[in-house]
């Protein structure tokens, strides 16, 4: 059924993991591209794939642009997949299978998270990702974006797929300053204590409930980035309140 479903991948300077992210959907018939202005290879990898439509668009927050980017697809049914992310043959031939019928449903994807090539035992996450743009879409999150949906409506299938989360050290700084300006943009956190408490429990929740120290230093630090990023986007919006008390 692999000709029902159409590939949507949002992109930006992401040419150290789009060739296998296209690679592992090269089955698919139709693969939708949105670059958002990028200036590294990302759009010369893309284009040796027949299967690519690139599209070229604005980024308006990753819920509303992967709205907007499955709008290109001629499939209803959308696979949505980030840059970085690589659909294993197991899970593949599972989606050759899929009953795709029944509109109202999405379907949720076991990811394992790969970091600096390891991949991080105890951190399967499920992710919804299959569904039918007809019946459903994203919310407008700006960021941590999810596909709306009814509770009874999931189907959680059986095989994974990889998210290379990030594949060299300096990804971690480029990704903090992207994620938090996004997430801290038009937002104020006016108490100082948020900034110490938020970083201090994601290095916790990260470290300690998740099992981050049974990876060794890779999960130290994973660890330390998820603080530093809840450290910075809380920082950001507590700058913004500061400044904002000035004007007044």
């Amino acid at each position: 059924m692999l000709n029902n479903i159409s590939i949507v991948i949002i992109a930006k300077n992401a040419d150290l993991t789009i060739e296998k992210s296209l690679k592992s959907v090269k089955e698919f018939d139709e693969v939708i591209l949105y670059l958002n202005h990028s200036t590294d290879a990302t759009e010369s990898i893309a284009q040796r794939f027949k299967n690519v439509k690139i599209i070229h668009g604005e980024f308006m927050g990753f819920g509303e642009t992967k709205n907007k980017a499955s709008s290109y697809s001629s499939n209803d049914w959308i696979l949505s997949l980030d840059s970085d992310e690589i659909i294993t043959s197991k899970l593949l031939n599972e989606l050759k299978e899929l009953d795709l019928s029944d509109s109202s449903k999405v379907y949720a994807l076991k990811m394992d998270d790969y970091f600096l090539g390891y991949k991080l035992k105890f951190r399967t996450e499920k992710k919804v990702r299959l569904y039918n743009r007809t019946k459903r879409k994203f919310d407008n999150n700006k960021v941590h974006e999810n596909i709306i949906y009814n509770l009874g409506d999931k189907i959680t299938l059986k095989n994974h797929f990889k998210h290379l989360h990030i594949n060299t050290v300096n990804q971690t700084l480029e990704k903090t300053i992207r994620y938090t300006d996004i997430s801290s943009n038009g937002k104020e956190t006016c108490y100082f204590i948020v900034v110490i408490a938020k970083p201090t429990f994601a290095f916790f929740q990260a470290y300690i409930l998740r099992l981050g120290f049974l990876n060794g230093w890779v999960g130290f630090v994973v660890a330390i980035a998820n603080a530093n990023d809840r450290y910075y986007k809380y920082l950001k919006r507590y700058v913004n309140c500061q400044h904002n008390r000035k004007k007044t």
